[in-house]
């Protein structure tokens, strides 16, 4: 009978402990992404994506300055992670004071001055992810960087009147398209670059050519004609007339793109031009790193794990896609963060910010919980605006709090592993956020949470999206 006892004594222990392994999957290690190093390391060589959208007018997106990206071999001396934090916290600091600003825009100078133009502090660093468009009859395939913060779509143009950086493919010479026209400066459009530039467009003396000018957070810039041309989206998606400016003295980061793709919501941008036959609709995803692809789409069908939430109005600065984030879940366990943190001083979503931004009330606690979180691993001294970091170079597999995003309307949205830290080698992996600088300073979801995200924006709708797993 003793024995019948212990025996069913030492069963119900192997039930309870079972019972406890189980209730800690459940609860404890499902809250945790179980990563493989090698997977957040890129390669130097390129992996295409095998996922994409099922749409006819899609293109590939790649990060410019990955093995993927053709226009690579165009800089001969690729940035570091430093310089990318620089020029990231520059674009930060610009749309920060486009923002809060109130006053005009600056002042367009001359095709033969010898000035740049004025800085308003009215447009922002070029973004780091490019798709390939073409322009002109006949066509002419050019990379592009996609900003969904910008308006004005440009390239480089023959003959260069004052300056064109080294780009990929050949520079665009208009003379040689029989598409090509020029915007005069008595031209109603031509008044519209004000707000689409932040700078007053200026007038050709001899030929009455609408002169543009647009300068970037990181000093980059490009002035040129404002002109109208054939664009063209692989496989045959057509748009006449389009806008764009035709750069004559253009220099900076580009890292040899020709030029830069307008995603904005000002009425010059690429949404709004294509209003009739994309119905101001376009998704994209980013790779989860820079030897991978993903996509950038335009038109309807997104998959039906995307959830919607409503835009939210931003004050000043039209061209900004204004979200409402409402609070952050960090191993399952929603942060204390007060509701007037994120809303007093507003939310946008950017495709050409790296680092997330967020207020010193939502950082603090995000950054407690993960660095608690990852108590186990050896933690290292931090880079530029990153201030958590960790050696994981002994470890194949590590595993890292799972974070989500609360916005408007009840959406939660998952951020894969690759979007919650910044991997600057095996021997500093960082916590992907920073800090905003000032108390007022506008929230920003970056690119990094956004990786491998299908994140849909339908403009017409007043509403943007998140699917989980758009792409590798």
């Amino acid at each position: 009978m003793a024995t019948q006892n212990s025996s069913l004594l030492f069963g119900s222990v192997l039930l309870v402990l079972f019972f406890l392994c189980s209730l800690e999957e459940t609860f404890g290690t499902a809250q945790y992404h179980n990563v493989q190093l090698s997977s957040l390391l890129p390669s130097s060589t390129c992996s295409p994506s095998t996922k994409g959208p099922n749409k006819k007018t899609s293109l590939k997106v790649v990060h410019k300055h990955g093995p993927c990206s053709q226009t690579k071999q165009e800089e001969p001396n690729a940035p570091t992670h430093i310089d990318i934090l620089l020029q990231d916290q520059s674009r930060v600091n610009s749309i920060h004071s486009r923002l809060s600003s109130t006053g005009g825009g600056g002042d367009v100078k001359k095709l033969d001055s010898t000035t740049l133009p004025a800085k308003s502090g009215s447009s922002i660093g070029s973004g780091n992810y490019i798709v390939v468009v073409g322009l002109g009859t006949p066509r002419n395939d050019l990379s592009l960087v996609f900003d969904t913060g910008s308006d004005l779509t440009w390239t480089q143009c023959e003959p260069c009147a004052r300056s064109c950086y080294k780009q990929k493919e050949p520079i665009l010479d208009p003379s040689k398209s029989t598409t090509y026209s020029n915007i005069t400066c008595t031209n109603s459009l031509c008044s519209q670059l004000s707000s689409a530039t932040g700078n007053t467009p200026k007038c050709a003396a001899t030929t009455s050519t609408c002169i543009y000018g647009i300068q970037y957070g990181d000093s980059s810039f490009s002035i040129g004609y404002f002109a109208k041309e054939t664009l063209t989206l692989p496989p045959n998606g057509v748009v006449p007339n389009y806008l764009f400016g035709c750069g004559q003295d253009n220099q900076g980061l580009f890292g040899g793109a020709a030029g830069l793709l307008g995603l904005g919501r000002n009425a010059i941008s690429f949404v709004q031009q294509t209003a009739l036959k994309y119905n101001k609709i376009f998704s994209y995803c980013l790779p989860a790193t820079a030897s991978s692809t993903g996509y950038l789409s335009f038109g309807g069908g997104a998959s039906n794990s995307v959830k919607y939430t409503s835009f939210s109005d931003i004050s000043q600065g039209s061209s900004f896609y204004g979200i409402e984030i409402v609070g952050i879940t960090v191993g399952g366990n929603k942060l204390s963060i007060p509701s007037s943190v994120f809303s007093s001083s507003g939310s946008i979503i950017d495709s050409g910010t790296v680092i997330t931004r967020l207020p010193s009330g939502a950082y603090g606690p995000l950054r407690t919980a993960f660095r608690q979180a990852m108590s186990k691993y050896p933690a290292v001294s931090g880079l530029s605006i990153l201030d958590t970091c960790y050696d994981l170079s002994g470890y194949k597999s590590f595993e890292i709090p799972k974070i989500s995003f609360l916005f408007g309307g009840g959406v939660s949205v998952d951020l894969a592993s690759s979007g919650i830290v910044y991997v600057v080698s095996a021997k500093q992996v960082c916590l992907g956020f920073a800090a905003n600088q000032d108390a007022g300073d506008v929230t920003i979801f970056g690119n990094v949470q956004q990786k491998t995200l299908e994140i849909v924006y339908d403009v017409g709708g007043g509403r943007v999206g998140f699917g989980s797993a758009g792409c590798h």
